[in-house]
């Protein structure tokens, strides 16, 4: 009887302690506790400690799942212990307010105040993503952040798009799954400017057999509709240029999150990588129309491949211009840009479903997608 007591006791205190975590280990006790008891004398009283003391041990092992999945811990860019990261995944994902555990906290909107105030010309630098007060790469020790809070996977899709992507699918053969590891790069050296109210949200480097690419993960803060041109340059170790790279968002709308991907030959390159990168980002007003609220795009993983759907609503013709961040664990093994297109068009028609498919080699277990979508001017 006194051993019935002590695994309710303790299957009660391990359920309460288990949303933070400590309470597995009294529940792992409790429930080894109630199987003996449970084996001398059948009761509810036995059954109730033994229930309690399962969902005690299985509520740290879904907020594990949730936040590093089938992977050992491994750091998400936010500088927190496996403690901490669980708890602060779990408890964001419900909801609630969790900048109490990050260091040094700032909005997004004290994050554009502060880069303002160190601005007198409408640009303000950044070393390895951290603010600096004058142009130039200087060393130092930092953390990425996480992109994937933000992106569009973790976003809800209305149902009329999936209602004909099981047809899309049968348009495309499925591949098989990459067993290739991916470079591990992501510690590429960068700095550059950026105009005030244009954060970085994260930064990577992509490697392939032919590719040696930066990809800039950023967000439009400014207050505007934005068009952004972005001069990439490979430097060597002594700050040299090696190469040149000129991209651009053509309509990035306020509060909207976009990638810019420098692009980057090896054989241009002499086969070496570079020893860092400089970026000079600016922005104006763009020509085209936004209908980014208005086009709907969904991703789906198939095989070690992505098939991107956008679906096209209006009365207008749109383009589309998506970037797949393929990642295994924290690191970027792979970015596609993928325009999205009708048949025999280079847009997507005016209420028009558009698919596309884009294959990487290195094998990945998640996704980040971002988009932009605009009318598409005809020119002549």
């Amino acid at each position: 009887m006194q051993m019935l007591v002590v695994a309710i006791v303790l299957s009660i205190c391990g359920l309460l302690s288990s949303f933070i975590l400590i309470g597995i280990f009294p529940s792992i006790i409790s429930f080894c506790l109630s199987i003996y008891c449970l084996s001398k004398e059948k009761t509810i009283n036995t059954v109730r400690a033994l229930l309690m003391s399962l969902v005690g041990i299985l509520v740290p092992i879904i907020m594990y799942l949730n936040t590093f999945g089938l992977h050992l811990p491994y750091d998400k860019g936010e500088g927190y212990g496996t403690f901490k990261q669980i708890l602060y995944d779990n408890y964001s994902n419900f909801g609630f307010d969790m900048s109490f555990m990050v260091k040094d906290y700032k909005t997004i909107d004290e994050q554009v105040a502060a880069t303002a105030a160190t601005s007198d010309d409408g640009i303000y630098y950044v070393s390895d993503g951290v603010v600096q007060e004058e142009a130039g790469y200087n060393e130092i020790v930092t953390t990425e952040a996480d992109s994937s809070e933000s992106s569009l996977d973790n976003s809800k899709y209305p149902e009329s798009i999936f209602e004909s992507f099981e047809d899309i699918e049968k348009e495309y053969e499925t591949t098989a799954k990459s067993t290739e590891i991916g470079a591990s790069d992501d510690d590429m050296p960068s700095y550059g400017g950026l105009p005030v109210g244009t954060l970085i949200v994260a930064q990577y480097f992509r490697e392939d057999d032919h590719n040696c690419n930066p990809v800039l993960v950023l967000q439009n803060k400014t207050g505007n509709l934005c068009r952004y041109e972005c001069m990439f340059t490979a430097r060597d170790k002594d700050g040299n240029e090696i190469a040149t790279s000129e991209r651009t968002s053509e309509v990035v709308p306020d509060g909207a999150k976009f990638v810019i991907e420098g692009r980057f030959d090896k054989s241009e390159l002499g086969g070496t990588l570079p020893s860092m990168y400089e970026f000079t980002i600016s922005k104006r007003t763009p020509y085209e129309k936004d209908v980014t609220e208005d086009v709907c795009v969904y991703t789906k993983i198939d095989g070690n491949s992505v098939i991107l759907a956008a679906e096209n609503p209006t009365s207008l013709k749109v383009k589309v211009d998506a970037y797949v961040l393929f990642f295994d664990g924290d690191e970027l093994v792979d970015c596609i840009w993928l325009i999205p297109s009708n048949k025999d068009e280079v847009c997507i028609t005016p209420g028009s479903v558009a698919t596309i498919k884009g294959d990487a080699y290195y094998r990945f277990d998640r996704i980040e997608t971002y988009y932009t979508a605009y009318e598409a001017v005809e020119t002549r």
